[in-house]
C-alpha cells in the first residue's frame, strides 16, 4: 500500500532533510509555519510520528530528552552534548561485531540497537573556555 503523503507531510519531510539536523517537532514546527502559517504543532507532531512509523525518517529518544527526528535512516549513532542537549552523528571506524543487530541475547529478540555518546561539543567547549 503505498503512503499517502499530504502536502503538510511533504513540506516537513522536506524541511527535515534540508536542516540535516536532528530537530524536535517544536523545532520544525516553528521552519514549517513559515511555510504553512495555519499548520498546528499537534500536526506536526501527528505527521512526525507517521513518517517515523512509515520509515521515512528515525525517531530518536536521547537521555531522556524531547524526541528529536533524523531525516537518516541509515543507521548511526550520536554524540549529546551534555550541556546544550545538542544531537550529533557519530560515524565510528571499526564495525560493533560484539553486539548483534537481531536476533536473540540473553533471552531477548534483538530488534535494534543504539549507542550513544555523551560530552561537550565545540561551541560549549568554547563557553566554558571563557
Amino acid at each position: 500500500m503505498p503512503i499517502r503523503m499530504t502536502s503538510q507531510r511533504q513540506i516537513i519531510l522536506k524541511e527535515l532533510q534540508k536542516s540535516r539536523q536532528h530537530m524536535t517537532a517544536d523545532e520544525l514546527y516553528w521552519i514549517v509555519k513559515e511555510k504553512m502559517p495555519r499548520i498546528s504543532l499537534a500536526t506536526v507532531y501527528r505527521n512526525l510520528e507517521f513518517l517515523s512509523e512509515a520509515g521515512m525518517i528515525a525517531k530518536l529518544e536521547v537521555g531522556g530528552r524531547q524526541k528529536c527526528f533524523d531525516s537518516d535512516v541509515l543507521g548511526h549513532d550520536h554524540v549529546i552534548c551534555v550541556q546544550c542537549h545538542r544531537v550529533d552523528n557519530v560515524i565510528l571506524k571499526s564495525e560493533k561485531e560484539d553486539y548483534p543487530s537481531h536476533g536473540v541475547m540473553d533471552g531477548y529478540i534483538i530488534t535494534g540497537r543504539r549507542l550513544e555518546f555523551v560530552g561537550l561539543c565545540p561551541k560549549c567547549q568554547k563557553k566554558t573556555e571563557r
